[in-house]
């Protein structure tokens, strides 16, 4: 899975980098301009937990995510 960011510029996507292989099927989530989300202490704090796991490089790949998932 690759994560990436763009905008839209003229009606189209532009992509910030060329991470995307031609042809890649992609899904666009677009957030509305005053759209907000608040989260209590309790989740804040495991989310920058996770944060903080993501960036010491402890993650599993997609294809284990989706098996674990598919497990429960």
């Amino acid at each position: 899975m690759i994560i990436t960011t763009g905008r839209v510029h003229n009606g189209k996507i532009e992509i910030d980098s060329d991470s995307l292989p031609e042809g890649a099927t992609v899904t666009v989530l677009a957030g509305e301009e005053d759209e907000t989300f608040e989260l209590s202490a309790a989740d804040e704090a495991r989310l920058s937990a996770a944060i903080a796991q993501a960036n010491r490089g402890e993650v599993v790949s997609v294809s284990e995510l989706l098996h674990d998932l598919r497990q429960s």
